[in-house]
């Protein structure tokens, strides 16, 4: 399918849609610094195969939506916070005239997404996937901390921020420790996505601006009072954020439900598609 650009609010955000018009919507929200293309062209097929109008899209300052870059010498001045980037969504569902869809979020796409469903926005939800991610409000409960190997890959930058092949095996062994460890990785698609990733955005440094997003407004309303119907994935080998945080997302949602992938670790990976995209499906069927 072609890109398409909407403009809402004078912001411009890149999009892409697979599936026919008329079937259930699921906008997909990808984590920061990450554009559309790490949902993956397949993944969003599959879905649409299974009778959905899948969308995904460029969060600022990735892909080919709008910068305020650059970033080469380091975090910029953003300009827009976390909040911002949660509106960002709707404004791609009014930029489509959607009234309300699935949002499937992994990562701190999946914090954005529980944004939404805790805010004023919550109408234009009809249900939620979060994968890979962790509570956007505080609970009573003690969650673990990121894997040292983690932490300690957070401290890196590019050994030249501005040369796309530093950021390019950067972006490579960040897949690889996110990837958790306990299965094969395959580093040349890794490659190969973040070449075409580094290639097809506007300004490919200016990505870093996420790096320095604070939250936004607080949010009031706790977990309990999200009425979408939710699904959480979590992979048990998850180095940014351990299964607890799945777990703990899972018992203080009403309702939700908790698909654990074996050995699985940060993200949507392809190796678990056969198991993630009927769960998804399943997920979002028409009553």
């Amino acid at each position: 399918m072609a890109e398409h650009t909407v403009e809402v609010d004078g912001i411009e955000l890149c999009t892409e849609s697979f599936g026919d018009p008329g079937d259930p919507p699921i906008l997909l929200i990808m984590g920061l610094g990450a554009s559309m293309l790490w949902w993956e062209e397949d993944f969003c097929r599959l879905l649409a195969d299974g009778g959905r109008r899948v969308i995904r899209y460029d969060h600022r300052d990735t892909g080919r939506s709008a910068t305020r870059g650059p970033g080469r010498h380091g975090p910029g001045r953003p300009g827009y916070t976390g909040a911002d980037l949660a509106e960002d969504a709707i404004r791609v569902l009014d930029g489509l005239r959607i009234p309300a869809a699935h949002l499937v979020g992994v990562s701190a796409g999946g914090a954005l997404a529980q944004r939404l469903a805790l805010g004023d926005a919550a109408a234009r939800v009809r249900s939620l996937v979060l994968i890979s991610t962790s509570a956007a409000v505080p609970g009573d409960r003690d969650l673990p901390a990121p894997t040292e190997e983690f932490l300690r890959f957070a401290a890196t930058v590019p050994a030249d921020p501005a040369d796309a092949g530093s950021v390019t095996d950067h972006q490579v062994a960040y897949a690889r420790m996110l990837a958790g460890g306990r299965r094969p990785f395959d580093e040349a698609a890794a490659r190969r996505l973040v070449r075409r990733d580094i290639e097809r955005a506007i300004d490919f440094t200016a990505a870093r601006n996420h790096d320095v997003l604070t939250d936004g407004p607080p949010l009031s309303a706790p977990l309990s009072s999200i009425t979408a119907p939710t699904l959480v994935i979590h992979g048990s080998a998850d180095p940014m954020f351990p299964p607890a945080h799945g777990e703990a997302l899972a018992e203080q949602i009403p309702g939700a439900r908790l698909l654990v992938l074996a050995d699985a670790g940060h993200g949507v990976e392809r190796a678990d598609w056969a198991v993630t995209v009927p769960a998804i499906l399943r997920h979002t069927a028409p009553d």
